[in-house]
């Protein structure tokens, strides 16, 4: 399990690199949809409790998975059944939250593909010529229909499978050292510029009040669970193979800390800039996922001063969030190619790139619902096994072992005991309450 394989050249590259996998569309078309339904601070408390949890738990544990065996999921899911005799169940099992990154990378790339249309339809100002709301949403309609984006879901793989065949190193880790400080920026800019339009502050007063009633509905809890598990990124794939790539000497919880940090910041300033602004025209924000993006921002972007100048910022941050989540998804299944096929990078991604233009071009009148079945299964799915694997069949001396690397205090043993008992249970619990409520992330 300890083969030579790239690696991150520091913490903070790596660190980069996770945050970018966590922030991407579930931070702005999700998270202040759900703040302004649940009564603003009455969902954020819930929210940051389960961020601690999970960023505690599950973000460790599959760092450390991936480091401790230098692999990506088949290889680690095979390396903790051997211990039991049973190898190949592992890889078989393994194989499961491989293909779901590869199926989440693909409606991924759906996505990008009008983030990057949008992108460029603002600076040429076409995405805001349309004249009502009707307008807005049959240019997006006609956009996300079937064989309706090919050149820009097109361009937008092309630019993401460029930046993994750089490798490691050259590739993901300069991408995001890049992409990940100019997101936070752009998106500081637009919330100072929000703050100084007119009524602004009625969506600050709303996002960080509570009601004790909203706080005491389940479903504020369920959802705040939801948001909170599927940012984070936990679904035995993006984090464990990040996590191969580190060295020994880097301290995994100080770095699943500071994930968990920015990946709430960027959330945060996502609502800071999105509630304020529909604030300064007195609608509600209760539409969420792309309808919130490309029908509901543009047409507020056209009314504000300096719209077309907002648009630009807000689409290029977003592309630049999408795409450092892109290629997250994406480097399991070409690791995995390059473990078993002992494939070269290139190779690799070409293959992968080539599969998933195929799909991608076919899946564009449904990408939709192609996601809801990967959210609600596949991801909760994948990171229970990879919890089931380290917690309950490496066992307790195995995963301090691969927790303690790097540190200079051995890391608290109730990490061992929450993971095991609360944190795979929840794995579970999400998969159960997203079947039954249709999706909660």
């Amino acid at each position: 399990m300890k083969n030579q394989r790239e690696s991150f050249r520091n913490k903070w590259g790596f660190i980069l690199a996770c945050i970018g996998s966590a922030v991407g569309m579930g931070n702005i078309w999700m998270f202040p949809t759900r703040v302004s339904m649940y009564g603003g601070g009455s969902y954020l408390i819930p929210y940051l409790i389960f961020m601690a949890l999970i960023s505690f738990t599950g973000v460790i544990g599959e760092m450390s998975f991936g480091r401790g065996t230098r692999s990506g999921p088949v290889g680690a899911f095979s390396f903790a059944c051997e211990k039991k005799g049973s190898s190949r169940l592992g890889t078989l099992l393994g194989y499961i939250p491989v293909l779901g990154s590869l199926a989440l990378a693909i409606g991924y790339t759906v996505v990008m593909g009008w983030i990057l249309k949008y992108m460029l339809g603002a600076f040429s100002g076409e995405i805001l010529s349309p004249t009502d709301m009707d307008g807005f949403g049959a240019s997006f309609g006609s956009m996300a229909s079937s064989f309706g984006n090919n050149g820009f879901l097109t361009a937008a793989l092309i630019i993401g499978i460029a930046i993994l065949m750089f490798g490691v190193s050259k590739g993901i880790e300069n991408a995001n050292r890049f992409m990940m400080p100019v997101f936070f920026i752009l998106f500081l800019i637009l919330a100072v510029y929000v703050a100084f339009q007119p009524g602004a502050i009625d969506g600050y007063r709303y996002i960080f009040r509570v009601d004790p009633a909203a706080l005491a509905d389940p479903e504020t809890w369920i959802f705040a669970l939801g948001q909170a598990f599927f940012s984070l990124s936990v679904a035995g794939n993006g984090t464990l193979i990040y996590g191969s790539y580190l060295s020994d000497e880097e301290n995994i919880p100080a770095a699943a800390g500071r994930v968990a940090f920015f990946d709430t910041l960027a959330a945060l300033l996502a609502s800071l800039v999105i509630i304020p602004a529909m604030a300064t025209t007195g609608a509600q924000l209760n539409q969420g996922g792309p309808g919130l993006m490309f029908i509901y921002l543009p047409a507020l972007f056209q009314s504000m001063p300096g719209g077309r100048i907002i648009a630009i910022i807000f689409f290029v941050a977003v592309f630049f969030a999408g795409l450092s989540s892109l290629i997250n998804l994406y480097e399991a299944p070409i690791a995995t190619l390059q473990e078993k096929l002992h494939l070269g990078r290139k190779t690799a991604c070409a293959l992968i790139g080539g599969l998933a233009l195929v799909v991608a071009l076919c899946i564009q009148g449904v990408v939709s619902g192609w996601m809801d079945v990967l959210s609600i299964y596949i991801c909760p799915l994948g990171a229970g096994l990879a919890g089931i694997m380290l917690f309950w069949v490496c066992g307790k001396k195995y995963v301090m072992s691969q927790v303690n690397k790097g540190r200079q205090r051995p890391f608290t043993e109730k990490f061992f005991t929450v993971s095991k008992y609360i944190y795979c249970p929840i794995c579970f619990l999400v998969l159960i309450l997203g079947i039954l409520l249709g999706g909660i992330g």
